[in-house]
């Protein structure tokens, strides 16, 4: 146990020595990673904050069905039953013809011009659902549903889900996809990117040592021992790499924060992600240095293997 733990502090030691003669290299190697991980950590937070935006907005979406005036109790009681037996159906509201009166109202209180005309009409406003689903790209089927003659006829009108809002919902439903997509597609990207800088460099610092690391084998070091210095050097690269994209991003979020206000770029509440940064901020250090960790090391064990396996077939 005392001589495993003996080489393992050689092997640390030559590491951290490798990374100080090595200096150029390692800091190029570590900008490349610090932004490689700042990119991919500011991925995350926007695809979160976006899947907040949208959610926000798909919890807004409901679908009106506006019913006839003559419609009886046990008609409408029953309608409201079959409705929510349907599987993607989350709530229902039955708002009444005073109340789409009030809320018309208030909608429009300081139209003074649209609150006389209504006044001096009986109420013309039509007795409504409003229903809310769990998802909203499978609104299509209680559209279905509400298309069936029988239901056709207690509807004064044409649903909400219709036309232009049926367009825009669906439009709505499709960015949360694409964005969620986009993410993941990019954190992927940039962390093949990143292995394949770090590899180049650990070759270019193998090339560098070779004769070191010839004279090494021939003294009979064994592969972990060659190997072990350039690992504990990149999973330097990616500790130092991730405190130094944690302290940008949350620089980055806090000025932005600040200047911006409770305004936002687009979907993308700056508000929010500062927020989403802050409550999150340990577990983001866990993987943000979990990450630098695997890249590096796992470019290390790749270029040292693709080394030892050449000198052992001459």
């Amino acid at each position: 146990m005392n001589r495993k733990f003996i080489t393992l502090s050689r092997i640390v030691s030559a590491g951290v020595k490798s990374l100080m003669r090595n200096a150029w290299l390692a800091i190029a190697a570590m900008a490349v990673m610090v932004i490689t991980l700042t990119i991919m950590l500011f991925s995350v937070i926007a695809n979160a904050t976006l899947s907040n935006t949208i959610s926000q907005i798909t919890d807004r979406i409901d679908i009106s069905v506006y019913l006839v005036d003559s419609i009886k109790v046990d008609q409408k009681d029953g309608l409201i039953s079959d409705i929510k037996k349907l599987e993607n159906v989350k709530s229902i509201e039955y708002v009444s013809k005073e109340q789409a009166l009030e809320r018309y109202k208030e909608q429009n209180k300081n139209n003074v011009e649209l609150l006389t005309a209504i006044s001096q009409t009986d109420n013309p406003l039509p007795a409504s659902l409003q229903i809310k689903p769990y998802d909203t790209n499978n609104i299509e089927t209680i559209r279905q549903f509400l298309e069936k003659p029988e239901i056709k006829k207690l509807q004064s009108e044409q649903t909400s889900y219709s036309g232009d809002r049926k367009q825009a919902i669906d439009k709505i439903a499709k960015a949360a996809k694409f964005f969620r997509q986009a993410g993941f597609i990019g954190v992927f990207v940039f962390a093949i990117i990143s292995m394949l800088i770090i590899f180049n460099t650990i070759r270019m610092a193998i090339f560098n040592r070779k004769e070191e690391l010839n004279i090494m084998r021939l003294l009979g070091a064994s592969n972990t021992y060659i190997r072990g210095p350039f690992v504990v050097e990149t999973m330097l690269y990616g500790i130092v790499a991730a405190i130094i994209s944690i302290a940008l991003c949350s620089a980055l979020f806090a000025v932005s924060s600040s200047a911006l206000g409770a305004s936002s770029l687009g979907l993308l509440d700056i508000t929010y992600a500062d927020r989403y940064f802050k409550e999150n901020i340990l577990f983001i250090i866990a993987i943000q240095i979990a990450l630098g960790i695997t890249i590096g090391a796992s470019s290390a064990l790749v270029a040292t293997r693709r080394y030892l396996k050449f000198k052992s077939s001459k």
